[in-house]
């Protein structure tokens, strides 16, 4: 049996207490990521503490065992069974704060806090509060007695450096703190559970239950392991009435996100990290049983509305089930609060099946509209979190959700913007891959056709291709405007609405002359693609054509906001400032490609960049790298060369002063650094799920694209990253893309890939990714990498791009010396990526 109750630092520290660490475990092990981590919360809790006094921050859980000496002499006694990292890791914080206050303000506070928290200055052999494994004591001692430099060079040591010099820069930020504060909240803010064992229990027992699955307790066991410790007397009856079958319709992470979506309904500012904490003490108001296991009633009601939720074919109504699933299907998770209020008013009897499934579909008519005009992340979490706490109650459910997501600037785009930025906003890159694939197969729903068409297996295809050969762009220079360029006018219309259909043909189309797409595209039995094969050319006009009837369409089928001036959306200069903000020194880019990612032209951008302030607009250039006549600088009086300054950065010129077009940053690149095409992400499942093997399905997809040959040579390079002990992961998009894993994702430092090959012949490589990974954190490591794979043949990765995820074709790996030479750098790569693994198995 065991007793857990939640504490602080100063309940655990203060009064005569001594915490050991037993032999068993292992020795102090945490390295400054953990460091760096706690100080961080450390530091924002400070911060919040400033306006909410009684904020708290929850740390975790520390597992203890009554020592046999207990009892015996005055001090209370305990094995330290599990967090012993966590509880050292703040006793020395605490030490590094009594020195930095000693030697900064007055001497008093040494003797305050060794007296209160660090040791028991009355007991001479028990005068430490925590006694660490012998392999720390030494390094330990010299911190509790303020001359850390005479201690060992261990981990101790090095932890108390970190916060030490921590300590000297609290004043540096946008919002200081003082050492008081962070004292403070380390001694009362940082919450914790100490789970105590029972005299005469087995703590080994306890020890192994923790660990030996190598995983913490998550916020959902914490929360039953509170509950069923206010319910002495119905706890067993509860448990097996409500809790398991609660627990059994969900996996652990989906026990957690039942409890934070619970509290999001009240404030939509909670964090899911502080679940358990804001429930503890909201449970803790309850005075009987009665009263707590009619809450765990009301968890067992929710969690059945959840369970319809993650998986829609169990709703009972049609109507209600099409759009759940539809939602699901989108992938964003915030949309879960709303969906539980929607099903909980059902199930309470206010509200009618007819309308939440309304309600759903102006959600749904939200993320398709917000999508279309480029608008696919403002914002998003934080709107769709409020819905439920700032919606008119007063007003029909589904009325409701249409109002609030009518007001304010929430760029829900109303029917006359949707039909002018249908025609310009390049659609194929904005949002996810998959979400663009469901708009489109959405669409083709919606013409009802009785010829079966298998959707899913369909994939984007440019009617006017990504590359323009000679035959294309001679139809597109018939339809050029005044000054502008064939390569101006392709960007500009390439990735538009108008310019997409579905099609099974996408490798076999790719450049063909359009009278042949033609011919495919009339076989096709996909509406979309009729409606294209109708024309008998295709050009800038029946580009802009099609957009517009594909408008009325959307239209058609996603209800907009109420009323047509609440949500008016301009041209997106926030997306342009964003890109440019983020345009690496060393590369440089066009008026077009700008105009193209937000949808105008060339001279509008170029009148905006004349008239407002934006940095890095010296990177703009002219499409064939030629600095603007008429550019000028903004500052006052500043009249240098922008090539001199584009020099310095690391821009080469030639001698006719045109910048190298290998540092020029696309159209597609400008998509990412502004956000607004983001990474594709690997999904944590095997290589088959449900009716579907992904392994399979991507090598059927790159053989039909790419050839045999390219597949065969692939499977060669996925065999040998897994026998080098590497996984594989999969897409979620209807094309099937391949992740080369060298961690998964409950990884201490978190999942990392080098590469992500796609059926339709690119080998990404996640630059962008990497920047937030250990040890790719580290810029000389990706830069190692860069040259790396420059050394393939027709691989030239500029420096420029180390922020981003340039790509390759994969018919490189065809060739048996490229694909022989790529192996060994992934091998560098899988090996640099298992540096940290000895140090995490020394974490406890």
């Amino acid at each position: 049996m065991v007793a857990a109750a939640e504490t602080t630092l100063q309940g655990l520290l203060e009064g005569t207490r001594q915490y050991l660490v037993p032999l068993y475990q292992r020795t102090y092990s945490w390295t400054e990521l953990q460091l760096k981590r706690i100080w961080d919360d450390v530091c924002q809790l400070a911060r919040d503490r400033a306006d909410h006094p009684a904020a708290t921050h929850f740390i975790g859980s520390l597992v203890l065992a009554p020592s046999p000496a207990t009892g015996a002499v005055g001090v209370a006694e305990y094995l330290v069974v599990d967090g012993q990292q966590r509880l050292t890791t703040l006793t020395i914080l605490l030490c590094a704060i009594r020195d930095h206050r000693a030697e900064h303000e007055s001497p008093k506070h040494r003797l305050r806090l060794d007296q209160q928290y660090l040791t028991n200055p009355f007991e001479e052999q028990r005068w430490l509060k925590l006694v660490p494994t012998q392999a720390d004591r030494d390094a330990y001692v010299a911190c509790v007695r303020s001359t850390p430099s005479n201690g060992p060079d261990n981990a101790v040591g090095r932890a108390y450096r970190f916060f030490a010099n921590a300590l000297k820069t609290l004043g540096d930020g946008e919002e200081p703190i003082t050492v008081e504060q962070v004292e403070s909240a380390v001694i009362t803010g940082l919450a914790l559970v100490a789970i105590t064992a029972k005299p005469g229990d087995n703590v080994y027992r306890i020890f192994e239950s923790l660990n030996n699955t190598g995983l913490a307790l998550t916020q959902a066991d914490l929360l039953r392991n509170y509950i069923f410790m206010r319910l002495p007397n119905r706890g067993q009856a509860v448990y097996d009435s409500l809790w398991r079958p609660l627990q059994q319709r969900f996996t652990p992470t989906e026990l957690v996100l039942l409890f934070w979506l619970d509290l999001v309904h009240r404030d939509p500012k909670v964090k899911q990290t502080d679940t358990y904490a804001i429930q503890q003490a909201r449970l803790d108001k309850l005075r009987t049983e009665a009263d707590v296991e009619a809450e765990v009633k009301r968890f067992s009601r929710l969690g059945a509305l959840l369970r319809v939720i993650l998986h829609p074919a169990e709703e009972q109504d049609s109507g209600v089930r099409q759009r759940l699933g539809r939602l699901s299907a989108w992938g964003t998770t915030t949309v879960y609060p709303v969906l539980l209020h929607l099903l909980d008013r059902r199930d309470r009897g206010t509200a009618t099946s007819e309308q939440i499934a309304s309600a759903m579909l102006y959600l749904e008519s939200f993320f398709v509209r917000r999508l279309l005009i480029g608008r696919s992340t403002m914002n998003i979490n934080r709107i769709l979190l409020a819905v439920v706490t700032e919606m008119d109650r007063e007003l029909p459910v589904d009325e409701a959700v249409r109002r609030y997501l009518s007001t304010g600037r929430k760029h829900w785009a109303a029917d006359a913007s949707l039909r002018a930025m249908v025609r310009t906003i390049p659609f194929y890159l904005n949002g996810r891959a998959s979400q663009r694939s469901l708009v489109l197969r959405w669409l083709e729903e919606s013409y009802g056709s009785k010829e079966p068409v298998a959707l899913e297996k369909l994939t984007i295809e440019h009617v006017l291709p990504q590359t323009l050969s000679e035959e294309w762009a001679q139809m597109l220079g018939a339809d050029l405007d005044t000054d502008e360029t064939t390569d101006e006018a392709h960007e500009a219309l390439v990735h538009t609405l108008g310019n997409l259909t579905l099609t099974g043909y996408n490798s076999e189309l790719s450049n063909k002359p359009f009278a042949a797409k033609r011919i495919a595209l009339a076989k096709s039995g996909v509406q979309l693609s009729r409606d294209v094969a109708d024309r008998q050319r295709w050009g800038r006009s029946e580009i802009l054509a099609r957009a517009d009837a594909l408008a009325e369409r959307i239209i058609a089928i996603w209800p907009g906001p109420s009323g047509e001036t609440g949500n008016q959306s301009d041209v997106p200069w926030d997306v342009l400032a964003k890109a440019l903000a983020e345009l690496p020194a060393g590369s440089w880019t066009t008026y077009g490609d700008l105009a193209a990612l937000i949808g105008t032209a060339p001279q509008p951008v170029g009148n905006r960049l004349a008239n407002h302030p934006t940095l890095n607009a010296h990177r703009v250039l002219q499409a064939g790298g030629i600095v603007a006549g008429n550019f000028r600088w903004l500052e006052p009086g500043r009249n240098d060369d922008p090539r001199d300054v584009l020099r310095v950065e690391g821009v080469t010129f030639d001698q006719h002063g045109r910048a190298d077009p290998a540092q020029r940053i696309t159209v597609e690149e400008l998509a990412q650094l502004a956000g607004v095409t983001p990474p594709d992400l690997p999904e944590p499942r095997a290589r088959s799920h449900g009716d579907v093997d992904y392994a399979s399905r991507f090598i059927e997809q790159l053989t039909a694209s790419q050839g045999a040959a390219v597949a065969t040579a692939t499977a060669v390079v996925l065999d040998a990253w897994t026998t080098m002990g590497g996984t594989l992961s999969y897409g979620i998009g209807n094309e099937t893309s391949c992740f080369l894993m060298a961690r998964s994702k409950d990884h201490e430092y978190g999942n990392i890939w080098p590469v992500t090959f796609y059926p339709s012949g690119k080998c990404e490589v996640v630059f962008q990714h990497l920047s937030i990974r250990t040890p790719f954190d580290d810029l000389a490591l990706r830069e190692e990498l860069r040259q790396r794979l420059n050394q393939l043949p027709d691989v030239q990765i500029a420096a420029a791009r180390l922020a981003l995820r340039p790509s390759f074709p994969m018919t490189v790996l065809a060739d048996a010396e490229a694909r022989y030479a790529l192996l060994d750098h992934l091998r560098w790569f899988y090996d640099q990526a298992q540096i940290s693994t000895s140090d995490d198995a020394a974490l406890v």
